[in-house]
């Protein structure tokens, strides 16, 4: 036999293929995309579908992303199972490492310049550790750095991302800003927390009545928002209203 060696043929038919690989590690980086966690568990802090749903929509959409929470103490800590508050503290950042798989950095820490983008899930930590809005409603505070980073993003034109309860932190930051949270009557409960949208409008916000498997485009504003849990409906809805928000943040960054 004096034809080519099985190894120089193996070579050559993994050419193209070498070459395609060698191609794809040689593209430009996707878009760097901060998500800010507010806890763990959706009764005191982070909704832990719609911060997982946001991780897997943002690595398939080829975004590099890194995830923040703040340094402070929750509001309080629910027992999820029983649904009442546990006599116990935990710290929002600890907390949210969970959900980071322990790759987290302190929110004071975040800055515009090293992101293309913010995200926020929802969760009643939005509520409760990043604002008083489950206290206050439409009188509420933010924390500082969550005003700061809102605030700086917005002035660089940087898209901002939230869902489900999360709106109500542009809202109270960004006047007239355009958000949706959903539907704004119960509909028979279906929408269980639709007097958000008339919060966000006392706040001085704009609420789109909006589906939750879409997601609503502030252009003016450059933010992104979806109602997520803000509907009692079908898990993979809410994956899918997710999916699109995340798709319009990362258009938005031109990227």
């Amino acid at each position: 036999y004096a034809g080519p060696a099985p190894t120089a043929m193996l070579s050559r038919a993994l050419s193209p293929f070498l070459r395609f690989c060698r191609f794809r590690s040689a593209a430009a980086p996707g878009p760097k995309v901060a998500v800010v966690l507010s806890g763990c568990g959706v009764y005191d802090g982070t909704e832990i579908h719609e911060a997982s749903a946001i991780l897997v929509h943002l690595s398939r959409g080829g975004a590099e992303f890194q995830v923040f929470a703040p340094d402070v103490s929750q509001m309080h800590v629910v027992d999820h199972v029983k649904g009442e508050p546990a006599g116990e503290k935990r710290n929002v950042l600890v907390e949210s490492a969970r959900i980071a798989r322990g790759k987290i950095m302190d929110l004071a820490r975040l800055t515009v310049q090293e992101h293309d983008a913010i995200i926020f899930p929802g969760g009643f930590g939005a509520a409760k550790n990043l604002s008083n809005f489950a206290v206050e409603g439409k009188n509420c505070q933010v924390i500082p750095d969550i005003e700061r980073v809102i605030t700086d993003f917005h002035k660089a034109r940087k898209p901002i991302g939230l869902c489900c309860i999360a709106p109500v932190l542009v809202a109270k930051v960004l006047p007239g800003v355009e958000v949706t949270v959903g539907h704004e009557d119960e509909e028979d409960g279906k929408w269980p927390y639709a007097g958000t949208a008339a919060a966000i409008i006392a706040m001085g916000g704009k609420h789109a009545v909006g589906e939750v498997d879409c997601a609503h485009v502030d252009s003016e504003n450059n933010v992104v928002s979806t109602p997520a849990f803000m509907c009692e409906t079908e898990l993979h809805h809410i994956f899918d209203g997710i999916g699109a928000m995340v798709q319009q943040v990362l258009k938005l960054t031109g990227k």
